[in-house]
């Protein structure tokens, strides 16, 4: 029988250190070939192609933001007509009232003002879940070296190829320093 290692048993997943950014790369690239898909890398600084390997993919943050712009430009450019057109209409030197080329600048800063509140509040909150004060991966003790000079690779136990023992095993074929498991 298979056991899931879920939330009933408080395991967030199995976290392996390695010492080198080619090490940490391989081993991840084997790991998304050995299927598992639920993981994530901790490095103290970026290492080129690591994204790929984790198999980074499509998000909704392009068209959150492209939805954002877009909204700010229909509502501002709506905003200036109606205001020149509807609500305060003002005759200045027989000029018509509607006018589209005053209606440029606000239009493009409202089409920033709202492009960038979709990115920061639709990608930061809505997408990456912040703030997360905590994270089960510093429970792991030797994780503050994650920011010096070592690589964490940590396989989530609700990934569905999870199980306790075999991926222990898997990680501890790939080499590392130590594999540690992460409680919740």
């Amino acid at each position: 029988m298979h056991i899931r290692y879920d939330d009933r048993f408080g395991l967030y997943g199995l976290m392996a250190e390695f010492e080198s950014p080619e090490a940490l790369l391989s081993a991840t690239q084997r790991a998304y070939a050995e299927g598992y898909r639920r993981m994530d890398a901790y490095t103290p600084f970026p290492v080129d192609g690591l994204a790929e390997a984790l198999g980074s993919r499509w998000t909704l943050a392009s068209p959150m933001i492209l939805a954002g712009g877009i909204a700010g430009a229909l509502g501002g450019y709506l905003l200036m007509w109606w205001i020149t057109v509807i609500a305060y209409p003002l005759n200045v030197a027989g000029r018509p009232l509607y006018s589209w080329t005053a209606y440029i600048v606000p239009t493009f800063e409202m089409t920033v003002l709202l492009a960038s509140f979709a990115a920061v509040f639709g990608v930061v909150i809505g997408l990456n879940g912040l703030p997360e004060p905590y994270h089960p991966v510093f429970n792991v003790p030797r994780f503050s070296l994650a920011s010096q000079d070592r690589f964490f690779l940590c396989i989530e136990a609700r990934d569905p190829r999870f199980h306790l023992d075999r991926t222990r095993q898997f990680l501890q074929d790939l080499g590392p320093v130590e594999v540690s498991e992460v409680e919740k």
